[in-house]
């Protein structure tokens, strides 16, 4: 299991920020859009609190981001990988 100060989970809690902030929302704004108090979001964002899948498709959809663009890069390069191969046997 990862902790959470994993490189992995605190390049996604880094990409959670930018994804934030490239939206032009304060964390009190996200909070509002998520049903949080302001707290949650600032807990995520400092590792003090994990977030989970539920939670962060609801961050994706209120920064108006792909969930996948909020994983770290090693694991969208798998996912892409995955879905190449899935295609591929599709076709």
């Amino acid at each position: 299991m990862l902790t959470s100060r994993d490189p992995d989970y605190l390049e996604f809690v880094a990409n959670l920020r930018r994804a934030r902030k490239a939206s032009s929302l304060t964390q009190e704004q996200l909070a509002s859009q998520l049903g949080k108090p302001q707290s949650f979001v600032a807990k995520v964002e400092t590792c003090e609190r994990r977030i989970d899948l539920l939670e962060t498709a609801h961050w994706a959809i209120a920064t108006k981001r792909p969930v996948l663009d909020l994983l770290p890069i090693a694991l969208r390069r798998k996912v892409d990988v995955i879905q190449a191969t899935t295609n591929q046997q599709d076709e």
